[in-house]
């Protein structure tokens, strides 16, 4: 990745795939089963999206790796000709304790499915990216929930975790998909310099924050975030994987992180929060069903030109598939501006600024 500007540890930069340059930090729309649900590609396109992530597990399960890969892959079977980030789905895997067996090997689980016993290994997970044909493609890694009291285990984690990445950094075959290791300890800064010295070390293409976002303090996350980037290659990009809210996306950008994804706007927009320049706006609530406002003057998305918060309100209310269709578009548009601005701020030399407001506005109810 070239590095363009800098202002603190935040930076600018244009990271190059077979499909296209990315300007981060930028974030990615989470396309889990190859979509953004409700959302079409152009739209994406229009609103500012750079590229999308889907995830590796879901697609693995249905229709099937195979399927994708005679269907063009991932660009050629969902229309997005926008460069593609998979996940290795080893995070979706693990959430079914109750389906799942871990160990040195991998991850072998019951599929909700049909029932049928499947295996996720470091090699697989890199030969199922390699036919989905995305241009990044993650690392199975194991997560433990950040925990103090947990040390041992966390250890034990990143240990295995960084086992696997070297197995996966083996199993490579495409040199036109980057691949990017991931690096885990929970919130222990200790840790997290260890496990990014390891992967910096087997020479990957970019590193992931995994573990994160699962309750620990703003401050542990930054901590454990800058501790890994003290070791890690300053040219290479640098992705905090599944955050967040706005106000983590600029503490984020604040120490140094490229890329970011999240369920956050479109599972809001969903449910009728929606964010704003001013703070988040609950649209269901009753003040706004005759409110001819648009949702955030500020806000150039296709739902703030042409549409009221009180049409939203009404779409909600009744369930009417568009008004989640809206919502979500508005919130994507929102986060994508977000990191729009924090590029000019950073180029600015004005980050500061923004992420002061951007952290204000994050206690601001609107009701």
């Amino acid at each position: 990745m070239q590095v363009q500007a800098s202002d603190g540890d935040a930076r600018t930069g244009c990271l190059t795939t077979p499909h296209g340059v990315i300007e981060t930090p930028t974030f990615m729309p989470v396309a889990t089963y190859g979509a953004v649900r409700g959302i079409a590609a152009a739209d994406l396109q229009a609103i500012g999206a750079q590229i999308l992530l889907s995830n590796t597990y879901h697609l693995h399960e249905r229709p099937g790796d195979a399927t994708i890969a005679e269907l063009g892959g991932l660009h050629g079977f969902t229309g997005w000709r926008g460069p593609w980030l998979t996940d290795s789905g080893g995070y979706q895997v693990t959430s079914l304790a109750h389906r799942m067996k871990l160990d040195e090997e991998g991850v072998t689980f019951s599929s909700p499915l049909d029932g049928k016993r499947r295996q996720l290994t470091p090699e697989n997970v890199i030969e199922i990216q390699e036919r989905l044909g995305s241009d990044i493609a993650m690392v199975l890694d194991q997560c433990v929930p950040p925990d103090p009291e947990r040390n041992e285990a966390m250890n034990a984690a990143m240990e295995r975790t960084l086992r696997w990445a070297e197995r996966a950094a083996g199993a490579r075959k495409r040199a036109d998909q980057a691949v990017f290791a991931i690096v885990q300890g929970g919130v222990s800064e200790t840790l997290r310099a260890r496990s990014a010295r390891g992967c910096a070390e087997l020479g990957f293409d970019g590193y992931a924050h995994g573990g994160l976002g699962l309750g620990e303090s703003r401050q542990a996350r930054r901590d454990s975030v800058r501790a890994a980037h003290a070791v890690l290659p300053v040219e290479a990009p640098r992705y905090l994987m599944g955050l967040g809210r706005p106000v983590d996306l600029v503490d984020g950008v604040a120490c140094g992180v490229d890329l970011f994804d999240c369920v956050v706007p479109t599972r809001n927009g969903r449910h009728g929060l929606l964010f704003t320049h001013e703070g988040v706006l609950h649209i269901k609530n009753a003040r706004y069903r005759n409110d001819d406002s648009p949702v955030d003057a500020r806000c150039d998305c296709p739902t703030c030109q042409a549409h009221s918060r009180a049409y939203l309100n009404h779409l909600l209310r009744t369930g009417e598939a568009l008004g989640a269709r809206l919502a979500a578009l508005h919130n994507l548009r929102f986060y994508l501006g977000l990191l729009e601005r924090a590029r000019v701020a950073i180029g600015a030399g004005e980050f500061a600024a923004l992420r002061e407001e951007v952290t204000a506005r994050s206690e601001q109810k609107l009701g």
